[in-house]
């Protein structure tokens, strides 16, 4: 092959590389079933929001004080329903949904993993329902909390789909809550009272949704004792953080989170050192 050839095929590999890795869609399969991320883009993360890390460890991850973050959100498409995990702030949801073909006429369950409002900002749609053919479905205790809180947003969800929310009791990994076929429910409390991961199933495959489990990789997988202050309960999420990565990397279980930076997906190896490693999916 001509030089000048070279440099045109490896200028194409370069620039669809740069452009995957910007891109704020990345579908994955689970058996028969499509997850797909919907990113509202990637940022970065500031140490201040870490509890009480030492500065040996701030230098080891992050030297420079920052992290890779991002804020997203799911489609599963399981050929039989569509179903969106979290809904993000709703900056880029459906324009990223209409990039898929899809509108929010097709959704037709919602799963929350809890009520930030960078998870359920895209629920609303100037005072109205966003999608009001989807069926919700979240934690009780987690319902039972922001209503005693009084959040604006939480509260102008609850009354939006007041009529289509189904509330539910999460089961644990041994025995995952069944919500809808092929997604079950696990508590991970901690971040809020009723934070929930969902295990997503098809054809003896798994991917784990695990929400706000993580808010900074860099620090939180080699280090997960380390808590942020984002969690209403920094040592519950500790422990739901350490149950949860020992159960995807015992059991090989890929897994997608809110604010995993692009693609959003990954697996976890145990690193030997009583943390773990994120190895970003192809």
């Amino acid at each position: 092959m001509k030089k000048s050839n070279i440099l045109l095929t490896l200028s194409a590999v370069l620039s669809f590389t740069a452009a995957a890795q910007t891109a704020d869609t990345f579908s994955y399969k689970v058996g028969d079933y499509t997850v797909t991320l919907l990113s509202e883009g990637q940022s970065e993360g500031n140490k201040s929001i870490l509890i009480d890390p030492s500065e040996e460890i701030l230098n080891e991850t992050i030297p420079d004080g920052t992290f890779p973050n991002a804020v997203n959100a799911f489609l599963i498409e399981t050929g039989c329903l569509t179903i969106l995990a979290d809904t993000g702030y709703g900056r880029k949801l459906f324009s990223n949904l209409e990039s898929l073909g899809k509108s929010a006429d097709d959704i037709d369950r919602i799963i929350l993993t809890h009520m930030h409002g960078d998870h359920i900002g895209g629920m609303e749609n100037k005072g109205e329902t966003a999608f009001p053919n989807a069926k919700v479905f979240i934690a009780e205790k987690e319902v039972d909390y922001w209503k005693e809180v009084k959040n604006r947003t939480a509260d102008k969800v609850l009354n939006l789909y007041d009529e289509s929310m189904s509330t539910f009791t999460p089961g644990n990994a041994d025995n995952p809550k069944t919500i809808t076929k092929g997604v079950s429910a696990i508590e991970a409390y901690g971040h809020t009272p009723g934070h929930t991961v969902y295990l997503i199933e098809s054809k003896g495959e798994k991917l784990l949704i695990w929400g706000d489990l993580t808010h900074a990789m860099a620090v939180q997988m080699p280090y997960p004792q380390i808590s942020v202050t984002y969690d209403v309960d920094p040592d519950a999420a500790r422990e739901s953080r350490f149950a949860i990565l020992k159960y995807v990397a015992d059991n090989n279980i890929p897994v997608a989170g809110m604010h995993i930076a692009y693609p959003g997906i990954g697996y976890i190896k145990d690193n030997g050192n009583g943390g773990y490693e994120f190895v970003p999916a192809e």
